[in-house]
């Protein structure tokens, strides 16, 4: 074990039970501890506990970080010509911003090596969205994610065993101790596989509200600080915006059936929330990635370029070029409904009542389509890519009795009907709020 000046484990949690700060190395003997078999998971689950109710400092959470990367591989990505983008959403509901932010920024020079992971509770994953379309494989060795990266200019594959080993272990723990909502235990988690993964720019969406981790704005501004701040201090140029997860994001809820929203976004214009924020995104990514010009108006030009970019259909090549490099049916980007499973039942959710749409809670709506099977209750619980809801509403808009809400995309006439139920009770009529998506944002350099 490394130095931990005389103090047994026991003596170490015990101090931080007391509120004390703890050294990088104190924290390398705990964590590296439980993974050689010297310190039990008893003992790292009481310290996870005790760092939650007092708090973990800023300097803790950078040494978990180092902790966390150091313990596997760092991917080289020094082999590619463009700049080396990042980004990680902290999840949410109808979040499917990778799939559109992926191939715009390769469209505009920039390429991106993106590992992502699958959905658990309410929240979606990426790899299971693109799982959903026939043969997609998100299983890539790092030689493989260089060259895809390098013709293609984005991948997106799953975390290889090999990088950021300690973090997986460690949050089974906390998934277990119930101490995931941590602000210093979020940011080393997430930013050791951002390091981990070797991009020389990262971009963050911190998500705020109902169906986020930090359900307070300003929460998740402070985390949005610290993982922008430790990814400076280890010479990475990096990022946040924060952004609105009280309503899902996109109209589309479920697997194959926000690929085909990401699909029918891309072969128009930039319309909706969940473009606003994919755009938003690119345009942060590609603005901290190049040299900067002194111009206050920078910003503006990428995004101008990435609209026309966009608009031109240059980012549905480079996802159809992803897709079917990584052996999926490219067909899907241009006819999703013959190419994408379905599931055999539909109904629809009809308004009994007229007027404005007040409430959509993310978290609910996320767990109403759990139940139907497009989410896991548990990590390797199986799902069903073809169930969902499509949302017809959102927060604001002003209806009338009788108009439709969603649609539900069902296994069988039972989970239809209680899909329907939940979603009447929950998609509430009231005054008007502001549904602008974007809180706040957080620049570094």
């Amino acid at each position: 074990m490394a130095d931990t000046e005389g103090l047994l484990p026991s003596e170490l949690i015990g101090r931080k039970r007391d509120g004390h700060e703890l050294s990088e190395a104190q924290l390398r003997a705990l964590i590296e501890g439980m993974l050689s078999g010297e310190v039990s998971e008893a003992q790292v689950a009481a310290l996870l506990m005790a760092g939650v109710i007092k708090g973990f400092s800023v300097a803790e959470a950078k040494a978990l970080t180092a902790i966390l990367w150091e313990s596997g591989e760092t991917l080289d990505l020094s082999s590619l010509n463009g700049p080396t983008i990042d980004k990680h959403s902290t999840g949410g509901v109808g979040d499917g911003t990778t799939l559109l932010v992926a191939p715009l920024v390769a469209a505009a020079g920039g390429q991106m090596v993106k590992l992502s992971g699958r959905g658990l509770g309410h929240t979606g994953g990426t790899l299971d969205k693109l799982e959903a379309i026939p043969g997609f494989d998100v299983s890539l060795e790092p030689e493989q994610m260089l060259e895809i990266a390098e013709h293609v200019g984005c991948v997106v594959a799953a975390q290889t065993d090999r990088l950021v080993p300690a973090d997986r272990t460690l949050y089974a723990l906390r998934d277990l101790t119930g101490t995931v909502e941590s602000t210093a235990l979020i940011a080393s988690s997430v930013m050791s596989k951002k390091l981990a993964a070797g991009a020389s720019t990262i971009v963050l969406d911190v998500k705020a509200g109902d169906g986020a981790f930090m359900p307070d704005a300003r929460q998740a501004e402070q985390l949005a600080e610290l993982c922008v701040e430790i990814a400076q201090d280890a010479g990475r140029r990096c990022a946040a915006l924060v952004t609105d997860m009280e309503q899902p994001l996109g109209r589309r809820i479920g697997n194959a059936t926000e690929v085909a929203e990401a699909i029918s976004l891309l072969s128009g214009s930039p319309r909706g929330r969940l473009a606003e924020v994919a755009l938003e995104l690119a345009t942060l990514a590609l603005s901290e990635a190049r040299p900067r010009s002194g111009r206050r108006d920078a910003a503006d030009d990428v995004r101008d370029d990435l609209v026309t970019r966009w608009e031109r259909g240059e980012a549905l090549e480079r996802l159809e070029q992803m897709i079917a490099t990584q052996g999926g049916d490219a067909e899907v980007c241009d006819d999703p409904s013959s190419i994408l499973p379905s599931a055999p039942v539909q109904r629809e959710v009809v308004a009994t009542a007229g007027g404005t749409v007040s409430a959509m809670p993310a978290r609910r709506i996320g767990e109403i389509v759990a139940r139907l099977g497009a989410g896991r209750a548990r990590k390797g619980d199986d799902i069903d890519p073809a169930v969902g809801v499509d949302l017809d509403v959102e927060v604001g808009d002003e209806i009338e009795a009788g108009q439709r809400l969603a649609l539900v995309h069902a296994r069988s006439a039972e989970d239809a009907q209680r899909a329907v139920q939940g979603l009447k009770s929950t998609i509430a009529l009231g005054e008007a709020t502001d549904r602008h998506p974007i809180h706040t944002r957080v620049l570094r350099g």
